[in-house]
């Protein structure tokens, strides 16, 4: 009975390990284009839950409808977000902006709870089945359809660095941005790009979790989650962010596992990854794949 246990909580750490993953890659890409670390990540996931659940029970548009329809607002929404909040912000200190994203973080929090309340609502049936087997596993639809969408994602996003346009232009940003300007790249552009994919990605975090867990305001503490497999990965590298997620999604799991079995504790599926962060940023504070800056001071 532990060595199945176990199994699948492996499984479940890295199916959920990728939602993570891809999460991070949000954080990153923010972070490579503009600089900042985006503390309102969570709330992405939050709002984009809450309209695809709008869209799914008030409008009783079909799932498959209600899904791209909400990646289509969340990128909307994250143009307009950086086009009216945070594009004033160019050219201020990089802490007046992460003050702001931790001031829409607090603000879009209370708007949803004003909006949809404080209650955990649940998500219609989307799938025919409630589980299905894999190799003896049973393992959610939400998870499956989730690992599926996420290594596209993944693979999207290679592709869009590596050859498109705007990917291209993006890598030069992040590398100098005085540099990119003079070659012609619209900075802002770049800005509002990264901010509208990372709103989309996110959005399909939340409407995961959402349809496991119900919809409630804390779908906005995934973003608080993800962040020590942004560090661990380190928070300039992609590659870093997916390796990053795996391993804090399979962490948490043997966490759960050890105490369940052994330890007892209580909680320490929720803080083992912080411990993990900490330990680090004690050893290799740029992450497994951050790239090392020395600064003269």
């Amino acid at each position: 009975m532990g060595s199945s246990l176990l199994l699948q909580l492996l499984v479940n750490g890295l199916i959920v390990g990728t939602l993570y993953g891809v999460v991070a890659m949000c954080f990153v890409l923010i972070y490579k284009s503009t600089q900042v670390v985006n503390f309102a990540q969570g709330e992405f996931l939050l709002i984009g839950a809450w309209t695809c659940w709008w869209l799914v029970t008030s409008m009783a548009l079909p799932f498959y409808v209600a899904f791209p329809m909400t990646f289509l607002f969340m990128m909307v929404f994250g143009i307009a977000l950086q086009m009216i909040v945070l594009r004033p912000l160019i050219g201020e200190p990089v802490i007046s902006v992460i003050m702001v994203t931790i001031g829409l973080s607090i603000f879009f929090q209370a708007v949803m709870k004003s909006i949809f309340g404080v209650w955990a609502q649940p998500f219609p049936e989307i799938f025919p089945v409630k589980s299905v087997d894999i190799l003896g596993l049973s393992v959610q639809p939400a998870y499956l359809m989730s690992l599926v969408v996420s290594i596209v994602i993944m693979g999207l996003f290679a592709w869009f660095f590596k050859y498109s346009r705007m990917g291209l232009a993006m890598r030069a940003t992040a590398f100098n941005q005085q540099v990119a300007q003079s070659l012609g790249i619209s900075v802002k552009a770049v800005f509002a790009t990264a901010w509208a994919i990372s709103a989309m990605v996110s959005a399909l975090a939340g409407v995961v979790v959402g349809m496991v867990n119900g919809v409630s305001s804390a779908l906005s503490f995934f973003g608080i989650k993800v962040f020590p497999a942004v560090i661990v990965g380190g928070l300039d590298s992609i590659i870093g962010a997916v390796l990053g997620g795996l391993i804090i999604g399979v962490l948490e799991n043997l966490a759960e596992y050890a105490d369940g079995q052994y330890l007892h504790l209580g909680n320490l599926y929720t803080v083992a990854p912080f411990y993990v962060l900490v330990i680090i940023l004690m050893i290799k504070p740029y992450g497994l794949f951050g790239t090392k800056t020395i600064e003269r001071v």
